[in-house]
């Protein structure tokens, strides 16, 4: 295995950020010999995301019959990163950028610098958004939130989730700046689902509410809601287009070649994610039933991610992860 650093540049706001990312290369096939001597734990960090929760609960049952032992544990997005910087815990499927954008350049700086293997979601966004009813009243850019109008009849209140979510920094320097005239606003931080929660009540009644959002996520699929533009890149660079991206220790990247290898090939679509989220959190089936299910239906992808990937004694990852999960030919 070859580790490399590579520095790229990612656009926060206005301000260009340079980033060292740490990019991972795996041999094609993992030897017979290298898989048999990987260690047998793999702990997740898994933040109380609906997401990030699916598709932990995927990977841990990949690896389960794989014959690794998986853990997870459930933690907020700034824990994570300190236990995972300090070996505690050894993947991490959760790093919005630019949302943890702090966090992640801290991570991936440094002794103890975290390894990352790429996004694990295509087309992710996250910004402002408001009910249908309000995008067509003409209220469509985060400009419009300098409407004395619109902060009126929405109570004077923007609703986004909990502080130490990343998003709760990034949201305090827009109200620092003025970003948007969000230094005239008043923000209400909770859980995702008590947010949620709030929007669905005024969402019900079509009342006035402007809240944090991103895809994928079941909300855009069961609620008619818009993303408002960002022209000023406030979200990020394009718009609020977000990479949400896989992150390991280096410890692991260099003593599990297979095991990593694995975790870079685990990739969605937002569209795929959103229905993972929303049998979770929308039907309120467990984690490892909506996890099983998206299995079965897409077996064509889990042959995928475990393209180049072997059990711990050596054997071909498909046919056996076939086999042990009961899952339809691809």
């Amino acid at each position: 295995m070859t580790i490399c650093l590579r520095r790229t540049r990612l656009q926060a706001g206005t301000a260009a950020c340079a980033l060292a990312t740490v990019m991972l290369t795996a041999p094609t096939v993992a030897s017979a010999d290298t898989a048999a001597t990987e260690p047998e734990a793999i702990r997740f960090a898994v933040p109380p995301w609906p997401g990030v929760t699916v598709k932990s609960e995927l990977a841990a049952t990949l690896f389960d019959a794989l014959g690794y032992a998986p853990k997870q544990e459930e933690l907020g997005a700034t824990i994570a990163y300190q236990a995972l910087g300090e070996n505690e815990l050894d993947a991490y499927f959760a790093a919005w950028l630019p949302a943890q954008q702090g966090m992640y350049d801290t991570a991936t700086s440094g002794e103890n610098q975290l390894v990352d293997l790429g996004t694990n979601v295509d087309g992710a966004r996250l910004g402002f958004v408001v009910p249908d009813y309000i995008f067509e009243a003409g209220y469509t850019s985060g400009k419009d939130l300098c409407s004395e109008d619109l902060r009126e009849k929405a109570g004077g209140t923007i609703y986004s989730i909990e502080v130490g979510s990343g998003t709760s920094d990034l949201l305090s320097d827009m109200q620092d700046s003025g970003t948007y005239c969000l230094d005239e606003w008043n923000l209400s931080e909770t859980s995702a689902s008590g947010m949620f929660s709030q929007a669905k009540a005024s969402i019900d009644r079509d009342e006035w509410i402007v809240f944090y959002a991103w895809t994928p996520h079941w909300a855009s699929i069961e609620y008619d809601i818009e993303f408002l533009d960002d022209p000023e890149d406030a979200w990020g660079p394009d718009g609020g287009r977000s990479d949400v991206r896989s992150l390991t220790t280096q410890a692991f990247a260099e003593q599990n070649p297979n095991a990593t290898r694995l975790l870079e090939q685990i990739v969605f679509t937002a569209d795929q994610q959103s229905q993972m989220i929303s049998g979770l959190s929308f039907e309120d089936r467990p984690s490892d039933d909506v996890a099983m299910s998206w299995m079965q239906d897409n077996p064509d992808r889990i042959k995928a991610f475990l393209d180049g990937v072997t059990t711990r004694s050596g054997d071909p990852a498909w046919p056996t992860v076939k086999k042990k999960l009961d899952l339809p030919d691809a």
